[in-house]
């Protein structure tokens, strides 16, 4: 399975009163993730969007499993784990500096028109990422 890596740093600013990490700030890593994927797929974000298109998160869970603290060094490991054509499935692993495993989840996303909100089909409005999602679950 194909999956990137990113590593994070804890900023103060991410941090509750007792020094952990603030449980939304878990998704804005999980977005700094996906990115990484999906340049390392070749892809970007961005060109999605200068083609019309935006990919909004539709679900989104967490597994709370161990606390990250300030100063650590956290990684976020991302991957694909699923794609119909329509709706894709990335999950995620946020693993401390010792490797335990201290956050998983998954985000389901979806294709639609910058200009209207209404869902496409990645397969046929997005050929190329269609062609990279279809290669990295074979991966």
């Amino acid at each position: 399975m194909k999956k990137s890596t990113s590593e994070i740093n804890v900023r103060y600013g991410e941090t509750d009163q007792m020094g952990v990490v603030y449980h939304a700030n878990y998704l804005i890593w999980f977005e700094i993730g996906r990115t990484d994927f999906i340049e390392t797929l070749g892809l970007r974000y961005a060109g999605m969007e200068e083609d019309g298109f935006l990919s909004p998160v539709v679900d989104a869970k967490l597994n709370f499993h161990y606390p990250v603290r300030y100063g650590e060094k956290p990684v976020v490991e991302t991957w694909l784990r699923s794609y119909d054509g329509i709706r894709t499935q990335y999950g995620y692993e946020i693993k401390n500096e010792n490797g335990k495993l201290c956050v998983s989840g998954t985000t389901t996303h979806t294709v639609v028109k910058k200009e209207n909100f209404r869902p496409v089909s990645i397969r046929r409005s997005l050929p190329e990422w269609h062609a990279a999602y279809s290669k990295a679950l074979e991966a």
